[in-house]
């Protein structure tokens, strides 16, 4: 029961992980020092897209469900959780790159918009 509380853990820390990855520039218009942990995440998120790796998070979902005695699923956490909701196809390199994009897209338009408000970084924490 345990290993099952603590898939399910996981699941919410990597959705909130992907979040955050992909908007977390909104933070950063108001706490300009958030900057500090989206970027990393940022980029960190776009690579593993880019790459086509699989998020460590993903394993160690895996390992905890099969540890519980459940099934582990194949590919990874995008696949199995937003790629069904979001498109009907099974994740393709292609859609991998474009999300990819998205996150680089996004940040990089509301780092410009935070830019352009002219306070410049660290101001206004």
């Amino acid at each position: 029961m345990i290993f099952q509380a603590l898939a399910d853990l996981v699941v919410l820390v990597h959705l909130a992980f992907a979040a955050f990855a992909v908007a977390g520039g909104l933070f950063v218009l108001r706490w300009r020092r958030a900057a500090w942990v989206h970027v990393p995440a940022a980029i960190w998120g776009a690579a593993v897209e880019f790459g086509g790796w699989i998020c460590p998070l993903t394993h160690l979902e895996n390992w905890l469900r099969l540890r519980a005695g459940a099934a582990a699923y194949a590919g990874d956490f995008v696949t199995h959780y937003l790629v069904p909701v979001l498109y009907p196809a099974n994740l393709t390199r292609t859609v991998q790159i474009v999300l990819g994009s998205v996150v680089v897209l996004v940040n990089v338009g509301m780092y410009l918009y935070a830019w352009r408000r002219d306070v410049g970084f660290g101001i206004r924490d």
